[in-house]
């Protein structure tokens, strides 16, 4: 876990990792929310709308937004403050996808940075775009 101060910041650093979705994190997160869908838990469903398989919920997706801020940029001071997403595509079980966040501003009297964000799957593909703005506390 990363622990940046705000002095340390600087407009253009980035910090990126990479997860791949799987099966259980569709059923756990079916388990947390309640959101029984066919999309995301019949696979005869999915694939009878044109989809390879179970769509992974795009919340789901967008919840390693999360991990980003609080584990790798800024780290353990991170205190999310807001979040815009714009999902480009669908995302699939067995998806490797990568998780990359750019300082594109830092405001200093409030100590908050702003994170343009994309995650991308395997071939490169975007599948969530969007920013953050963050607290370094």
């Amino acid at each position: 876990m990363n622990n940046y101060k705000f002095e340390d910041l600087s407009v253009g650093m980035s910090e990126s990792f990479k997860v791949t979705i799987t099966q259980e994190m569709l059923d756990s997160f079916k388990g947390i929310t309640g959101d029984i869908n066919p999309l995301h838990n019949d696979e005869a469903f999915a694939i009878s709308k044109g989809h390879p398989g179970r769509v992974a919920y795009g919340m789901l997706t967008a919840s390693f937004l999360s991990t980003l801020a609080g584990v790798y940029i800024p780290g353990e001071r991170s205190l999310i403050q807001q979040v815009e997403t714009k999902f480009s595509s669908p995302v699939y079980i067995g998806d490797e996808l990568t998780v990359k966040g750019e300082i594109v501003e830092l405001v200093e009297s409030v100590q908050r940075l702003e994170l343009k964000v994309t995650i991308t799957n395997q071939s490169g593909k975007k599948v969530l775009r969007g920013k953050m703005q963050i607290l370094v506390v």
